[in-house]
């Protein structure tokens, strides 16, 4: 009998790949399930991204293996953005990564930098791929607490107190998620001082900035980040191009080049056609933005009122694609909670718990869900 690696005791299924086999049964038995949890755009790229790909399949390079390193116009793209959004300057041969999405950066990023023996920083709450892929890495986990009293930001003071001579890496996530609370430079050159105080890669997960949030930053803007800090963005919720998968990865050449180390031995390049699409997306200007922040202002209010519905209190000034909500007192936990709602009023929404045990007491919303799916699910209470 072959035995699978030991590492996979370490790790389960994805949660919504789970969760969502059983949102599917439910649909098949006729159930009218509107899902509420998972955060994938339900909105279309922009025509002109569209056409960049269908224009693109018939180039003589279009279906040949692609540079590691992505095409120079979509990496001079990214530069252009990060210079125009950010105010933050990137040398486009050797600062800007490509990837196929953020998250198999996390990967790149942690078989690049640790090793056996090391420790990596996960916020709790946060994004349940950095735990799984530390576990997969086989280096160990420590979470740091967020919590509401702390404004879900890193508690310093506790950190300091904390044993950190085995950690090499640091997780984090501005604006927040799931929780949607935005950062700061303030909290960024504490976090730059931080990692450069202990010798700790800083890595910010940074796919929400544009996304109902007026003041989009990065972690890059602060003096001398670079020396100690990589940024990961995406395209799938800034620009409605999740299944595209197209992210980057920017920071020091130094950096840039051991990711890149890693990457080129696990693909063979982006597909081209996507690459162009990417390229034109990038062209976009802020109109853009405030058309789909339009559309997501009008849902997130309505939200708004069907989470008021449960008796859930929640952070008004809150970005990005989610509403966190904190569950009434008394309530039952999260996954129960949740799960009631699933079977009685057919309405996914994604438990707390999935995103670390500070989670428990709170649920998710998605914004990826049409007004009128909103509507009908406020109507069934």
């Amino acid at each position: 009998m072959i035995q699978t690696a030991k590492r996979l005791n370490t790790v389960e299924e994805y949660y919504f790949s789970k969760k969502l086999r059983e949102v599917r049964q439910l649909i098949a038995e006729g159930k009218p399930v509107i899902n509420m949890g998972i955060g994938s755009p339900d909105l279309s790229p922009h025509e002109s991204v569209i056409e960049a790909i269908q224009q693109a399949l018939f180039d003589d390079k279009a279906h040949e293996y692609q540079s590691y390193q992505g095409l120079p116009e979509l990496r001079n793209g990214m530069a252009d953005f990060y210079r125009n959004q950010f105010g933050v300057n990137l040398d486009s041969t050797s600062e800007v990564l490509p990837l196929m999405g953020s998250k198999e950066g996390i990967m790149h990023i942690s078989l690049a930098f640790l090793n056996e023996g090391d420790e990596v920083l996960i916020p709790n709450p946060g994004y349940p791929t950095y735990a799984s892929v530390t576990e997969l890495v086989q280096v160990k986990a420590v979470y740091y607490d967020l919590s509401d009293d702390t404004n879900w930001q890193p508690n310093f003071e506790a950190l300091e107190k904390s044993d950190l001579s085995k950690v090499k890496l640091m997780w984090i996530s501005y604006p927040h998620m799931p929780t949607g609370r935005n950062g700061s430079i303030e909290l960024f050159e504490k976090l730059v001082a931080f990692g450069k105080n202990h010798n700790i890669l800083i890595v910010n997960d940074n796919p929400y900035s544009f996304v109902l949030n007026e003041k989009p930053i990065s972690i890059l803007q602060v003096d001398g980040a670079k020396e100690i800090a990589l940024e990961l963005n995406s395209f799938s919720k800034t620009y409605n191009m999740a299944g595209w998968r197209v992210g980057m990865v920017l920071g020091n050449p130094t950096f840039i080049d051991a990711v890149l180390k890693v990457k080129s031995n696990m693909d063979s390049g982006m597909f081209y056609g996507i690459q162009k699409g990417a390229i034109a997306a990038l062209k976009l200007g802020n109109d853009w933005f405030d058309t789909q922040n339009e559309i997501y202002g009008k849902r997130r209010n309505l939200i708004v009122k069907l989470a008021e519905k449960l008796n859930c209190t929640f952070d008004r000034n809150s970005v990005g694609l989610f509403v966190w909500a904190k569950l009434p007192d008394g309530a039952k936990s999260s996954d129960e909670f949740i799960d009631d709602i699933l079977s009685e009023k057919h309405i996914f929404i994604t438990p707390g718990t999935v995103f670390g045990s500070n989670g428990e007491g709170y649920i998710r919303f998605s914004l990826c869900v049409s007004e009128e799916k909103i509507e009908e699910a406020i109507s069934r209470f």
